[in-house]
């Protein structure tokens, strides 16, 4: 305390000035209009400014769970449309109100991608304790990422479909020629769909996607579009190289597709009627 007693007798002329100085400026703005609108639009500008450095900061800090909103929000609505599609194709009696809920979507997040390799896999932060089974389709907001392989109480492996093994029934948007959607290890950017009948109309640009015919993934998800298409050595078929829509060398969030009848009809396929 004595210290700063000492250090305002050592000023008094200079905090003395300084203070008839701000004595003086306040005098000044509240008398001229001028500079009082000048203060406060300065004044204005300055907290403005520090508005908004304090809410990007906060915006920053908030988007991690900003993202997840938003990722169960399209969660939500993908799950409507994928089942409004089912209803679509397969109509139950006009006097039913009630949408079956044959495809139920997660969330989850990629936390290992390879994609260099002939055989990529995938590694989710989701498993066994969120309901994720093997044989589970997975796309992000773009398309389809691949099909779930292996799986323990907290993670999940993803087959990619820049995968050689991989193997998804896909078709031309346009139409219902389908055939067999595989890789032949090239390129991250591309994929190829074999077995197109002959007769199909194949233009570049065409949209692909999923053709409905597996128990895996809804019908109708984008895959990608025709870059370019071949004949088969016997000229049978079309082998189509196919732009994909997802970069797969970029992925982080996507989405887990359940189909709820999948037992019913693999148990069907295979003839377990128990």
């Amino acid at each position: 305390m004595q210290q700063i007693i000492n250090f305002i007798i050592r000023n008094k002329i200079f905090l003395l000035f300084v203070l008839l100085f701000f004595i003086s400026l306040i005098f000044t703005i509240q008398s001229h209009s001028y500079h009082k609108s000048k203060f406060i639009n300065s004044a204005n500008f300055f907290t403005g400014g520090i508005y908004n450095t304090f809410n990007n900061t906060s915006q920053y800090f908030n988007l991690k769970s900003q993202n997840q909103l938003l990722s169960e929000e399209n969660n939500h609505l993908k799950t409507i449309l994928y089942n409004l599609e089912v209803e679509k194709q397969f109509p139950k009696s006009s006097d039913s109100t009630i949408l079956k809920e044959t495809y139920k979507l997660n969330t989850a997040n990629v936390i290992r991608n390879s994609y260099a390799a002939k055989d990529n896999i995938l590694l989710l932060n989701k498993g066994e304790n969120d309901s994720i089974k093997q044989d589970l389709g997975v796309i992000t907001t773009k398309g389809i990422v691949g099909i779930i392989d292996n799986t323990n109480a907290n993670y999940a492996t993803v087959i990619s479909i820049l995968n050689t093994t991989s193997k998804i029934s896909a078709q031309l948007k346009k139409s219902n020629h389908f055939g067999t959607l595989m890789w032949n290890g090239d390129s991250a950017k591309f994929i190829q769909l074999i077995d197109i009948p002959k007769i199909a109309n194949i233009k570049q640009g065409d949209t692909i996607v999923t053709s409905g015919r597996s128990s895996i993934f809804p019908k109708n998800i984008p895959i990608g579009t025709v870059e370019n298409s071949k004949l088969d050595n016997a000229e049978n078929y079309y082998e189509v190289n196919v732009k994909l829509f997802n970069d797969m060398t970029n992925i982080e969030h996507v989405y887990i597709i359940k189909n709820n009848d999948f037992t019913e009809i693999k148990n069907l396929l295979n003839g377990d009627n128990e």
